[in-house]
């Protein structure tokens, strides 16, 4: 996982939207969407709510 993706994905356990997390990290909300794609393949999850979950479990927030 990337440091950027590492961001996105402690923006995501904080609930973030990909509006807001693009908006924090200045980055548009279609490439948050494009890393929240690569984050839930690369954590083997299949929705946001998982990968977040997941975010938990690996002490990122």
């Amino acid at each position: 996982m990337t440091l950027r993706e590492q961001e996105v994905l402690v923006h995501l356990a904080a609930g973030g939207t990909n509006w807001e997390i693009g908006e924090a990290l200045f980055i548009s909300p279609k490439t948050v969407s494009v890393h929240m794609s690569n984050l839930m393949s690369k954590l083997g999850v299949t929705n946001r709510n998982a990968a977040a979950v997941r975010a938990r479990g690996l002490g990122l927030t």
